[in-house]
């Protein structure tokens, strides 16, 4: 029993690590529009690796509508992008 209890026990810290060591990788792009009714930023954008996307010009939602906050037309920005409830929505953004 004592070495189950051993074995669960490390394999939940490894998981634990593993999951820990898992870093969101930022993109970087370029703001195109800012649609603040919608809450949408257009964004001309590298390769976005998590989704396996190309480079390419598109319309992204935001987890939190102040991230639109003084986002502008230019601004160059660093984000991280997922699938939420099956949308492209900004998650993260470098300040």
């Amino acid at each position: 029993m004592k070495t189950l209890l051993r074995i669960t026990f490390a394999a939940a810290i490894g998981l634990a690590a593993a999951t820990g060591a898992y870093a969101q990788q930022y993109t970087k792009g370029v703001v195109k529009k800012v649609n603040l009714d919608k809450k949408k930023v257009t964004i001309i954008h590298e390769e976005i690796v998590n989704l396996e996307m190309p480079a390419m010009t598109m319309v992204f939602r935001t987890a939190e509508d102040e991230m639109l906050d003084g986002m502008n037309p230019g601004d160059k920005i660093e984000f991280v992008v997922e699938r939420v409830n099956g949308k492209l929505t900004i998650t993260e953004l470098k300040e």
